[in-house]
């Protein structure tokens, strides 16, 4: 089967190299355009762009003005398939419906629920148990085509955002693969989605990281593993801000202390009241450093009962 990828980020890859081991023939890939990062603002490709060149497959890069002469690249590749993961950019016509099979995407969850740019993040903050990868043949709305093939996936009380998306990567990449050699064969009937279940999850920002301590515990916790890696839970002590790398339940018995309150720092854990139950951090980062396990970080950074962190 020829198949054009269309990806970008890490969550990308598994897919990219699955249809690689797969034996698919993929006469182009397209991803996002070398940006700056790190301290040095150095360009970087992308993760996709990284994983095309170690198999030598030609890259072709979407960036501003460029829409046009990729669809052009794309229809000339004359794929069976155009499958999208992670890309970054919404397709369009005529690229939607040239492909026999389609335009196929992963998205990592259970759609019609959570829809958009940020899935994992969201199902994480909201305190879903449960959240799965989706293949959907795509149209010209976001994350409404009809589906293809699902699998859910439970998500770990302790998992951050990082270690779900990893994991639906993988899931994700196994499922496609199944999918796509089902439809090749006619065995698969799509199956339009429930638009009364679509709920939206939008781009991620730093509006969400400030943590709320009168918040019960879990929801505190919650936001905590939703946010990590990116852009990470914050608190401030005085003027310094701390970001919270990682923290557990320590109790659900209201302290009756201040929310934000410090507790206690024992047992490799800052126990903090929230606004009902007590969470205890247990990784913490201040601007320009790296995160720590909590004991480590306290050797270089005072924190006692009394003191009060804030939003």
């Amino acid at each position: 089967m020829r198949t054009v990828f269309m990806g970008s980020p890490d969550f990308a890859v598994p897919a990219l190299e699955g249809l690689i081991e797969a034996r698919f023939t993929i006469p182009l890939v397209v991803t996002q355009p070398d940006r700056p990062a790190g301290r040095g603002r150095k360009l970087l490709p992308t993760a996709v762009k990284q994983s095309a060149a170690a198999h030598n497959l030609p890259v072709m890069e979407f960036g501003p003005g460029s829409r046009s002469a990729v669809t052009r690249a794309v229809l000339d590749c004359e794929p069976d398939a155009v499958v999208v993961v992670a890309f970054g950019h919404i397709l369009r016509e005529p690229l939607l419906s040239a492909p026999p099979l389609g335009c196929i995407n992963v998205h990592a969850s259970l759609l019609p629920r959570w829809r958009g740019v940020s899935p994992v993040q969201y199902s994480i903050l909201h305190g879903d148990s449960w959240t799965g990868v989706t293949i959907m043949r795509m149209d010209a709305g976001v994350d409404t085509g009809p589906i293809l093939a699902q699998r859910a996936v439970p998500i770990g009380p302790e998992e951050t955002a990082g270690e779900l998306l990893d994991n639906l990567a993988g899931q994700g990449a196994d499922l496609l693969i199944h999918t796509l050699r089902r439809l090749a064969n006619g065995a698969v009937t799509p199956r339009p989605q429930d638009d009364r279940g679509a709920v939206y999850a939008p781009k991620l920002t730093r509006t969400l990281s400030a943590v709320r301590w009168d918040r019960d515990m879990v929801t505190v916790h919650n936001q905590i593993r939703a946010l990590n890696p990116w852009p990470g839970a914050v608190t401030y002590l005085g003027e310094t801000q701390l970001k919270i790398t990682s923290a557990r339940p320590l109790s659900y018995l209201v302290s009756g202390s201040e929310p934000g309150t410090i507790l206690d720092v024992v047992d490799g854990g800052v126990a903090v009241a929230c606004g009902e139950g007590i969470l205890s951090l247990t990784g913490l980062q201040v601007p320009g450093r790296k995160a720590l396990p909590v004991d480590e970080f306290l050797r270089g950074f005072s924190l006692e009962p009394g003191m009060l962190l804030r939003s």
